[in-house]
């Protein structure tokens, strides 16, 4: 008696239809196997695709007929058996050696005869052939959905696959806590692992419910879909779907991932000490901190010195500066750069005729971008010419397009920021003019809190050293401390005059 072995498959990956698949192909088989008095040993199921060989399970039984524990198949169909051209072959060929003496098929008919082998490998091949033609229809489709802008994947998180226009949309569950996440972590305050706990508080969490893993967030922030273009089989491709961040934000968080290795603790500043954290040592650079002395009549008086905390020098700097001779520099510093009421008038009227000037000077510049943008089009068509042609490697033809097309994104970028703000450098101007003149009612008022963070914003380098502060300030307040007494005057002579637009004028 011919003893036969059960083999089923499906080749979706999702396991729900695969058990409903297997369990309505194993029904079928053993009834057929009743009804024609078939002696089965053993039953083989699994779930994947036969386009291609190595399937364990396949490979499994046939070591098992070739063992001689069974010599016969009983299969819903030839195609369950193999879609490709080697399993279809080692199959016929065990049937050409008699180690499968028979193969039943509920929709198929087969005898180990010259006839039946021809029948049987034509319909191996017909499998073969549908597979193939397959893949072929879904590749065309693929290139067109490339062509249309569109990503043949799944949609990474913060959108979702819309199923009736088979396009991707922002989910309005999570767009915007996946933009805020991005924003965050543009500003290089977090890492990876602040960032995955920053993600579970908003919500965004695995399928498990637990937070997503390291790697699958790293993947997030260098996904260029979210700004507009996507990676497919390593080629950078322009995408149709709405963009949730700029190009100018993307590049930040690349750098952000390079810079940040681990997130810088900040001091929480102490409320009763007002310039704790305003400086640092001119000496050693370390951080100054602050003492409060009591003395016996009951007084109080606060100093800044510096920590000493540095290893490798020795610093010597042991005075100690009170707080009231501090709040009298950062005083004088504010003063310095505070901007007399006459001048402002004045400035903001020299602000209007930059206005007319910088209309032409924007056409110019704009048009400049709007010709290095055709440019890089035209060596994206030659590069394609060039690789059509074959006189350029796949791999060589890939990393020249997406550095072109990075380029291209970036510009075009830069010409869209332009043609939105193309005149925010005058609103930037009028915001300082506005800003040093109003630096002077924080000295009037005395409000040394705001002064301190004034001088923050506005000077970098802030250093104590025997006894005196240092600020480096920023362009164009370094302009302002510059200026002589004399030109500060609210009515200048004419030389301070000709001072004041110089300075205005050589860099407004």
């Amino acid at each position: 008696m011919i003893k036969y072995l059960i083999y089923c498959r499906k080749s979706t990956e999702e396991e729900e239809r695969q058990i409903l698949s297997i369990e309505a192909q194993l029904a079928e088989l053993r009834e057929y196997a009743r009804e024609h008095n078939l002696f089965i040993v053993r039953e083989y199921t699994e779930s994947q695709t036969a386009k291609e060989p190595g399937r364990p399970v396949f490979n499994q039984m046939l070591n098992e007929i070739e063992k001689g524990g069974a010599q016969g198949i009983l299969a819903w169909n030839p195609d369950r058996l193999a879609r490709n051209s080697i399993d279809g072959g080692r199959i016929i060929y065990l049937v050409d050696t008699g180690k499968i003496q028979s193969l039943k098929f509920p929709t198929f008919w087969f005898e180990p005869t010259p006839q039946g082998k021809f029948m049987l490998s034509v319909a191996f091949g017909q499998a073969k052939y549908y597979t193939d033609n397959l893949r072929e229809n879904i590749l065309r489709g693929i290139r067109q959905k490339l062509r249309r802008g569109e990503l043949p994947a799944k949609a990474p998180l913060g959108y979702f696959n819309e199923p009736r226009l088979r396009t991707i949309e922002p989910d309005p569950k999570t767009f915007k806590k996946v933009k805020k996440i991005l924003e965050e972590f543009a500003t290089g305050r977090y890492t990876l692992t602040s960032i995955q706990c920053k993600m579970f508080s908003l919500g965004l969490a695995g399928r498990d419910g637990k937070p997503l893993a390291l790697s699958s967030i790293e993947k997030i922030l260098k996904n260029p879909f979210y700004y507009g273009m996507f990676y497919y089989r390593g080629e950078l491709h322009q995408g149709s779907h709405k963009p949730m961040i700029s190009k100018k934000l993307f590049d930040k968080i690349q750098q952000a991932l390079k810079d940040n290795g681990k997130p810088r603790k900040k001091r929480k500043e102490k409320k009763e000490f007002l310039f704790l954290n305003f400086a640092k040592c001119g000496e050693c650079g370390y951080s100054i901190t602050a003492e409060r002395h009591i003395k016996k009549s009951g007084l109080e008086f606060v100093y800044y010195r510096c920590t000493k905390k540095s290893k490798t020098m020795k610093c010597t700097q042991s005075r100690f500066l009170r707080e009231e001779k501090l709040a009298e520099q950062v005083k004088e510093y504010c003063q310095k750069v505070s901007l007399p009421d006459v001048w402002r008038e004045r400035y903001l009227n020299k602000l209007k005729e930059w206005e007319k000037k910088n209309r032409q000077t924007s056409d110019l510049f704009a048009q400049n971008l709007k010709e290095k943008i055709n440019n890089v089009k035209k060596k994206l068509e030659r590069l394609t010419d060039a690789y059509l042609a074959g006189a350029l490697e796949l791999l060589e033809f890939q990393q020249k397009k997406n550095a072109l097309m990075s380029e291209k994104e970036t510009l075009e970028e830069k010409l869209f920021d332009f043609e939105r703000n193309g005149n925010r450098w005058l609103e930037l101007t009028r915001n300082w003019i506005l800003s040093a003149s109003q630096a002077k009612n924080l000295i009037l008022e005395e409000n040394f809190s705001e002064m301190k963070n004034f001088l923050k914003t506005i000077g970098s380098n802030r250093r104590l050293a025997a006894g005196a502060l240092s600020v480096a300030f920023k362009k164009p307040w370094n302009y302002l401390y510059e200026m002589p007494t004399e030109a500060r005057r609210e009515a200048p002579s004419e030389a301070a005059n000709q001072l004041w637009w110089t300075r205005g004028g050589s860099n407004p």
